[in-house]
C-alpha cells in the first residue's frame, strides 16, 4: 500500500474510532505540508468538523495523536489552525524502497497508439571534426530525457540532424585531397572523426599562413591593416578553392561526391564507435545534405515575397 493511501486509511480509521462516523473518501483530503511548516503530507480538517463537533485545532490534535499511535507511517504531527501536518516515519520510507525495488520497471507507463509523440534531437555534429565534450554533453541528456519520457508513456522518437554538408566539411576534404597521401583510418590507427579533424585543423594551419602573407603583401601595396586582413581572408587560394570544391559538390561533380562520401563514411564509423561507448542511439538520422535544398527553396520564396532581403555579400 503506498503511504499516503495508509495515511488516508488511518485517518479514516482514527474518524471512526474517535467519533463513532464512518466518514466518506471525499471528506479525507491530504494534500503536501507547505515547506515553511514541518512534515510531509497535510490533513484538513476543516470537511471533518460536522463529524467531531469540535475547534479545528482540537480536531486535528485528537486524530494526529490517534494516527501517531495508531498508524506505523505516521512519525509525528504538528497542528496548524485547521491542518494536520504528518511525518512519514522512517519505516514507511524504507517499505515503500522495498516495494519499488521488487519491480524492475516501478512507475513506467506503457505506451500505446494514442500516446503524446514526442520528438527528441540530439548530438547533431558536422562532419568535419571529431564528437566533443559539448557533444558528449548533449548525448547523455538526449537520451536521458528520451527514457523519462518514454516511462511517462509518451511514444518517443529520438533524431540526430547531421550537418555533413558546407564549406567546413570542404575544408577537411581539400586538405585531406593535398596533403592526405591516401591515408585512411586503417592506415593510420585512428577513428575516423579523429582522421577528419586532423585535416580541418591542418587546413586552418595552411590558411592562416596564406592570410598572414597576403595581409603583409597588401598592407605593402598601402591598404590599411585592417582592410587587408579582411581581404586576405576572402582571397585567400585556400578558401577560393574550398568554395570552388562547395559549388562542385552541389553541381554533383562524381569526383567531389565520391571524395565526400568516402570521408564522411569513415567520420559515421567513428561517431558509431562513440554512441556504442556513451551506450545512446536514435530512431532516426537526417543528413543536412538530403534536406538544405528545402531550406533553399524556402529562402527563395520568402525573398520573391519581400519578407527576406539580400546583403551586398549576396548573403540573405
Amino acid at each position: 500500500m503506498k503511504i499516503e493511501e495508509q495515511l488516508h486509511d488511518g485517518a479514516k480509521k482514527a474518524i471512526e474510532a474517535l467519533y463513532g462516523v464512518a466518514v466518506d473518501d471525499n471528506l479525507v483530503q491530504l494534500q503536501k505540508t507547505r515547506s515553511e511548516f514541518e512534515g510531509n503530507l497535510t490533513l484538513v480538517v476543516f470537511p471533518l468538523l460536522r463529524t467531531s463537533k469540535k475547534k479545528p485545532e482540537e480536531t486535528a490534535e485528537e486524530i494526529g495523536a490517534w494516527m501517531q499511535q495508531n498508524c506505523e507511517a505516521v512519525a509525528s504531527y504538528n497542528v496548524v489552525k485547521g491542518f494536520l501536518n504528518l511525518v512519514i516515519s522512517e519505516e514507511a520510507w524504507l517499505q515503500l524502497l522495498g516495494d519499488i525495488d521488487q519491480y524492475e520497471h516501478f512507475g513506467e507507463k506503457t505506451a500505446c497508439e494514442g500516446s503524446p509523440l514526442v520528438m527528441i534531437e540530439y548530438s547533431s555534429p558536422n562532419t568535419n571534426k571529431p564528437l566533443h565534450l559539448g557533444h558528449v554533453r548533449n548525448n547523455l541528456l538526449g537520451w536521458s530525457l528520451a527514457q523519462i519520457m518514454a516511462a511517462n508513456g509518451n511514444r518517443v522518437v529520438k533524431t540526430n540532424i547531421v550537418n555533413d554538408r558546407g564549406i567546413h566539411i570542404c575544408k577537411s576534404m581539400l586538405a585531406w585531397q593535398k596533403w592526405g597521401n591516401g591515408e585512411t583510418p586503417e592506415s593510420s590507427g585512428k577513428k575516423g572523426d579523429h582522421l577528419i579533424g586532423d585535416y580541418y585543423v591542418l587546413f586552418d594551419k595552411h590558411y592562416r599562413e596564406e592570410v598572414k602573407a597576403l595581409t603583409a603583401k597588401l598592407v605593402e601595396g598601402g591598404l590599411p591593416a585592417d582592410q587587408a586582413e579582411e581581404r586576405a581572408k576572402q582571397e585567400a587560394p585556400l578558401i577560393k578553392e574550398a568554395h570552388e570544391m562547395l559549388v562542385k559538390w552541389e553541381q554533383n561533380d562524381p569526383d567531389v561526391r565520391a571524395l565526400w562520401q568516402k570521408m564522411n563514411d569513415w567520420v559515421y564509423a567513428g561517431f558509431d564507435e562513440t554512441y556504442k561507448a556513451l551506450g545512446v542511439g536514435f530512431d532516426k538520422i537526417y543528413y543536412e545534405s538530403q534536406t538544405y535544398l528545402k531550406g533553399k527553396a524556402k529562402v527563395e520564396e520568402g525573398l520573391e515575397k519581400g519578407l527576406f532581403f539580400r546583403k551586398d555579400d549576396n548573403s540573405v
